[in-house]
């Protein structure tokens, strides 16, 4: 599939792997409309990004994706200024162990609320075209995080909640419909000041492989969105590069679109 034209919505695309994942977006011709709570960062990409690939080609919108409101009215402002939807990237995520409901709210109720959202405006049976959508989880819903309880379980629920969208997504909305698991990547939600569980990273790190960089997981998301062949996919990105796949329970492998 190519990506000249299409339009694409991401969530947390201020910085870190929303960032990566919103420029390469760009550079193979699509319109990104670049959802994130930081205004300042977000308005600041932007400009950056305006100035190498085209000021019409980008819409930066200061939103929550716990705000059900903020996050409807994102989706339609998009709409008003790309006319359609293609691709969305659920990405925005948090660690925070002391606030376990917002942590919950971010991580998996916004990917919930906002594949919600891309079916609405993208699924065929509302004169959408399909699409795609791209849920990004982690490598701890494999590897679990001793030190964050509450970010390991928030990122098993996206790739449970993944699994079982896909199952149906491709025939009745025309969406395929993935998960993508990276290992621990060079982002701010790296930058752990509790010593305890520091520790409990470092200790996960070691297990996990080097930490990678925003790019790789935006050249393996790139990936998930051009194969029109797959649909489903839980794909884990270890920290050596390698790529790991997770299947679906044998007799409920979601339907794949045949390539046009």
């Amino acid at each position: 599939m190519s990506l000249k034209g299409k339009v694409a919505l991401v969530t947390g695309a201020a910085q870190g792997i929303g960032k990566a994942i919103a420029e390469i977006l760009l550079k193979n011709g699509a319109k990104v409309s670049m959802l994130d709570y930081n205004q300042s960062e977000g308005e600041a990409t932007t400009a950056t990004f305006g100035q190498l690939y085209g000021a019409e080609n980008i819409l930066f919108l200061h939103s929550d994706v716990t705000s059900e409101s903020q996050m409807q009215d994102s989706f339609i402002k998009t709409m008003e200024k790309f006319q359609k939807l293609d691709i969305v990237c659920n990405n925005a995520g948090i660690v925070n162990e002391s606030n376990y409901e917002k942590c919950i709210s971010v991580n998996l109720v916004g990917v919930i609320r906002g594949s919600q959202l891309a079916l609405k405006y993208m699924g065929k049976e509302n004169g959408g075209a399909g699409g795609v959508i791209v849920n990004i989880a982690s490598i701890t819903a494999f590897y679990p995080w001793e030190g964050a309880p509450v970010y390991t379980a928030s990122k098993c629920g996206v790739v449970g909640f993944t699994k079982v969208l896909s199952l149906s997504c491709m025939k009745k909305h025309g969406v395929r419909v993935h998960a993508l698991c990276p290992s621990f990547v060079d982002t701010p939600l790296l930058r752990i000041h509790d010593k305890d569980a520091k520790e409990r990273l470092d200790a996960l790190l070691q297990l996990c492989g080097p930490v990678l960089k925003p790019s790789e997981i935006a050249e393996r998301f790139l990936e998930l969105v051009v194969d029109q062949t797959r649909n489903g996919v839980v794909m884990k990105i270890l920290g050596n590069g390698n790529i790991e796949y997770e299947d679906q329970p044998e007799g409920q492998h979601a339907e794949a679109q045949k390539p046009t």
